[in-house]
């Protein structure tokens, strides 16, 4: 009977420390990977939703303003200090071209640089 830490000469395969080694570091690797793609894939995904969120903010305001006062707002200023209205000023820029007090403003919504 042979001890069970002896080497075998009568092995056909054998797989090394080195080759665990490796292969270890090969699995942390891709998962730091896969982590690092996850984590900015939502990272987009969430500045997609609050430009969705402040488009649909401003448009409801606008119209609230609108039902109230009867003419629309004169500028974003003006929603921001009566009707509450907050963005991240450095994440979006607000164009906001009023037209006339009775028709609806020209409103766009534009991601400022590459804010992931």
């Amino acid at each position: 009977m042979s001890n069970r830490f002896e080497q075998k000469n009568n092995q056909i395969f054998s797989i090394s420390d080195r080759f665990y080694k490796i292969v270890s570091i090969t699995i942390f690797i891709a998962i730091a990977v896969l982590f690092f793609f996850a984590v900015d894939a939502t990272g987009r995904s969430s500045i997609s939703k609050q430009q969705t969120s402040l488009e649909n903010a401003l448009s409801r305001d606008i119209v609230q303003c609108y039902a109230i006062e009867g003419q629309y707002p004169p500028n974003i200023e003006y929603l921001e200090q009566h009707y509450g209205l907050t963005y991240d000023k450095s994440t979006f820029y607000v164009e906001y071209i009023p037209i006339a007090a009775n028709l609806y403003p020209d409103v766009t919504v534009i991601l400022i640089g590459d804010n992931r």
